[in-house]
């Protein structure tokens, strides 16, 4: 790690101009579904009852200003009406809605009023406005520092995790410099020689089961990285770096994973937590742009909710921590559900 500068405002600043939460909640609502969302697929009623307990959060704002750590999570394509539906579905209740402050976020590119998630994600990693499908580099093609880039050279710790490839385009944006986000062999090179400390999530093909015949995991033990290929063998990595890739692409849906996404979480925690000059975590709830393009909101509702577990791992730890900012986001809104008026009798 580069020494670090005592303080880390530089990169704060660059993080709080986007950190407007991508969200809003529409008073004492009706519980809609009483957390049970059905949805007929394939002719068949799906019935998800996948609810979590929320505990309150309390002292989040008596955080310490001087902080040092900062949790980014992005609910991919996560609008205003995705996170109504897990709040519905989860009987009025979300970890998010304990966010101290809640505002809206412009998300168009460069050069298309409707972003994708490369531009989106190139903007909140670096900063700047970028063309659709442009990973770390600008309209010109020219790279751009990442806020991942500017912890490693204040001396912190960086991690990232995520519910899909390690190498799509939200977790690649703060790591690779590539004009199209689909240079997965490429980005997965990028990963090798990054200020990165833990990654988690799928894309293990894109390392070792290449077109080039390449394989890039000794490569990445040589850069100090111990490789897990599941959770359970994550588990007994207690400190140092760490490479979890689980699956050849990208992660299973919710409840298929299982716990993946908030286990991962508090591992990158447990880990990223141990370097005393701070560190940077970016997750990401991948899934649920997916499910918006599905127009599955039972797919909706569980990705939400596992989303929200997450962001409970990390609220839990910056209160028992005094010194970590949590900035809950998202890259664009997908999929513009609403409630359907004939709705509105549901138990």
């Amino acid at each position: 790690m580069i020494a670090k500068k005592k303080y880390f405002y530089s990169a704060l600043v660059s993080l709080l101009i986007i950190a407007a939460l991508a969200y809003t909640f529409y008073g004492n609502s009706q519980s809609y579904l009483n957390g049970i969302y059905k949805k007929e697929v394939q002719g068949e009623v799906y019935t998800t009852t996948h609810q979590h307990k929320v505990d309150r959060i309390l002292d989040i704002a008596q955080t310490d200003a001087r902080i040092k750590n900062i949790i980014l999570l992005i609910g991919d394509g996560m609008g205003v009406s995705h996170v109504f539906a897990g709040f519905s579905a989860n009987n009025d209740q979300l970890y998010i809605q304990y966010a101290k402050h809640i505002g809206f976020q412009k998300t168009k590119s460069k050069n298309k009023y409707k972003t994708d998630s490369a531009a989106a994600g190139t903007a909140l990693a670096c900063g700047k406005k970028t063309n659709n499908g442009s990973l770390g580099m600008d309209e010109n093609n020219q790279p751009l520092e990442s806020i991942l880039s500017i912890a490693a050279t204040h001396g912190k710790a960086t991690g990232l995790v995520a519910a899909c490839k390690i190498t799509h385009a939200t977790p690649a944006a703060f790591i690779a410099h590539v004009p199209s986000r689909g240079q997965y062999e490429d980005i997965a090179e990028f990963f090798v020689n990054s200020y990165l400390d833990v990654m988690i999530g799928g894309g293990l093909d894109n390392f070792n089961k290449r077109e080039d015949e390449k394989n890039l995991l000794p490569a990445l033990e040589q850069e100090g990285f111990q490789i897990a290929y599941s959770m359970d063998e994550m588990d007994k990595i207690q400190s140092g770096k760490v490479a979890g890739l689980y699956t050849g692409g990208h992660i299973a849906k919710y409840p298929e994973r299982g716990e993946f996404l908030p286990r991962s979480t508090e591992k990158a925690l447990e880990i990223l937590s141990q370097d005393t000059n701070g560190f940077f975590l970016m997750v990401e709830g991948s899934q649920i742009d997916w499910a918006g393009h599905d127009n599955s909101v039972a797919y909706v509702v569980e990705e939400m909710l596992d989303f929200d577990r997450s962001v409970g791992k990390a609220l839990k730890f910056a209160e028992k921590d005094g010194h970590t900012l949590v900035i809950i986001t998202a890259d664009h809104e997908t999929g513009g559900m609403s409630v359907h008026h004939t709705y509105n009798n549901i138990n």
